[in-house]
C-alpha cells in the first residue's frame, strides 16, 4: 500500500470514530483521492479562525500532505477571490470541506448507481468526484455560481479523469433542463429552500442539505419528494457549510439616529439561550427568523461573555446582550426598532413549554409558498400543546 493509500485509510478510521459511514462511501473516499482537489497553498481550519493556518507544497510538503488527510476543511478562497489566502483574513467564501462533513452527508444521500444528482456547489471538485464514483459520471451535474472556482474545480476534475455535467450559475435555480433528479445535494449552507429544487426531483427523489438558519447549531436536513409535489423532511443531526450566496445575511450598518438606539437591561443570562440544545436553536430560528452568535472572552473585571442577534434581512436591527458574573442583570444594547431579545426570550420558554423537544423532533415541510418548520408534524406558529396544562 502506498503512502497515499495509507493517509486515506488512516481517514477513514477517523470517519469511523465520529460518523456510522456505509462501505460504499468509504470506498469512494479511497477511489478519490482527495489531494487532487487542494490547492498547493490553503488553510486548514483546525476548530476556529484563530486556529487557522497556511500550507504551502513548495514550501513544507510534508506539512501539505499532512493537512490535506487531516479531518479539517481547508479553505481556499477569502471575500470571493478579492483576499490572497495567504493574508489568512477574511470571510469564508469556498473550500474544501471536513471530511467527516461531507462523507456524513454522502451518506444520506442514500445513492446508488444509476441515480441522477444535482450538486448544488462544486467547490474544489472533491464531492462531485466522490458522486460519480457512487452514481456514475453521466448522471451527475454539478453547478457552481463563483467562475473562477468553477473553473478550478473543472481542472481538478478533468486532471483526475472524472468528467460530470459543470455548470457555471446560481444553484438555487438548479437545473431544468437536466431535470427529473433523483437525487439533490447540496454543498452549501441554505436558509431558505429553493422550491426548484423540489420541482426538479422526481416523485420519492430526495433532497440532503445543511440548514444554516444562523441562530445556535445548523443541523442537516433530508427531504423527500411526494407526488403532489410537497417536500418533507426531518432534522437528522449537525452540518454547516459557509452560506449559498444569494442568502448570505446583509451586513450590519449603522443607526438611523439616536432613536434607533436602546439600552436596557434583562434578568435571562444569554447563556441559557446560547447553550440551548438544538431543538431549541430550530424553534427561536423558526418563530422568529433572526440569527446569533456569541463569544467569551477575559475582561478586565474578570470573563465577559457576549451574545450579538440580528436580522439577516435587516441591516440596522440588531442587539448585544452582555454576561457578567456576579451580575443579577445583564446589559442590552439594540439597535433597531425591533425587539430582537425579548422576541428571542419568548420563543426560548415557548420551546421550554412544549417539553424541550430537541433536534429530532422537528422536520420542514416545502411547498410552492414557501417552508415551514414542523414540531411533531405540527407547523410552527399553530397552536402546540404545552406539556402542563394553563392556570
Amino acid at each position: 500500500m502506498d503512502d497515499t493509500a495509507q493517509r486515506a485509510e488512516r481517514l477513514i478510521e477517523h470517519l469511523d470514530e465520529f460518523d456510522d459511514i456505509g462501505p460504499r462511501v468509504k470506498e469512494a473516499i479511497r477511489a478519490v483521492p482527495r489531494h487532487l482537489f487542494i490547492p498547493s497553498v490553503g488553510l486548514p481550519v483546525p476548530t476556529t479562525p484563530d486556529s487557522a493556518y497556511i500550507i504551502d507544497r513548495d514550501a513544507n510538503p510534508d506539512a501539505w500532505w499532512d493537512a490535506i488527510y487531516s479531518p479539517h476543511s481547508i479553505v481556499t478562497q477569502l471575500d470571493d477571490g478579492t483576499t490572497d489566502i495567504r493574508e489568512k483574513e477574511g470571510d469564508y467564501t469556498s473550500s474544501a470541506s471536513a471530511p467527516s462533513t461531507v462523507a456524513d452527508l454522502l451518506q444520506l444521500l442514500d445513492t446508488v448507481p444509476g441515480r441522477r444528482v444535482l450538486e448544488i456547489g462544486t467547490g474544489t471538485g472533491w464531492t462531485a468526484a466522490l458522486l460519480a464514483h457512487l452514481v456514475g459520471e453521466e448522471n451527475v451535474t454539478s453547478i457552481e455560481v463563483d467562475p473562477q472556482v468553477a473553473e478550478r474545480a473543472a481542472k481538478n476534475l478533468s486532471e483526475a479523469g472524472v468528467h460530470p455535467h459543470l455548470i457555471v450559475g446560481d444553484g438555487a435555480a438548479g437545473c431544468p433542463e437536466r431535470a427529473p433528479f433523483d437525487r439533490v445535494h447540496v454543498t452549501c449552507g441554505i436558509r431558505t429552500v429553493p422550491y426548484a429544487w423540489v420541482e426538479q426531483c422526481r416523485p420519492g427523489g430526495e433532497i440532503v442539505l445543511p440548514y444554516c438558519p444562523g441562530f445556535g447549531d445548523n443541523s442537516s436536513l433530508r427531504l423527500v419528494v411526494a407526488p403532489d409535489g410537497i417536500a418533507y423532511g426531518r432534522f437528522l443531526g449537525f452540518a454547516s457549510y459557509m452560506m449559498m450566496r444569494s442568502q448570505r445575511p446583509v451586513a450590519p450598518r449603522l443607526a438611523r439616529g439616536p432613536e434607533d438606539k436602546h439600552h436596557f437591561t434583562t434578568r435571562v443570562d444569554p447563556r441559557t439561550v446560547a447553550y440551548a440544545p438544538p431543538g431549541a436553536d430550530l424553534a427561536i430560528s423558526a418563530l422568529t427568523g433572526l440569527a446569533s452568535n456569541g463569544s467569551a472572552e477575559p475582561d478586565e473585571d474578570g470573563e465577559l461573555y457576549r451574545m450579538w442577534v440580528s436580522d439577516p434581512d435587516d441591516p440596522y436591527s440588531r442587539a448585544m446582550v452582555e454576561w457578567r458574573p456576579n451580575t443579577a442583570e445583564y446589559e442590552v444594547y439594540q439597535v433597531g426598532q425591533r425587539p430582537l431579545w425579548e422576541e428571542v426570550t419568548d420563543a426560548y420558554f415557548r420551546w421550554v413549554s412544549w417539553g424541550e423537544p430537541d433536534r429530532d423532533r422537528f422536520g420542514m415541510r416545502v411547498t410552492p409558498d414557501g417552508q415551514q418548520i414542523c414540531l411533531d408534524g405540527t407547523p410552527i406558529g399553530e397552536p402546540q400543546r404545552s406539556m402542563c396544562p394553563s392556570a
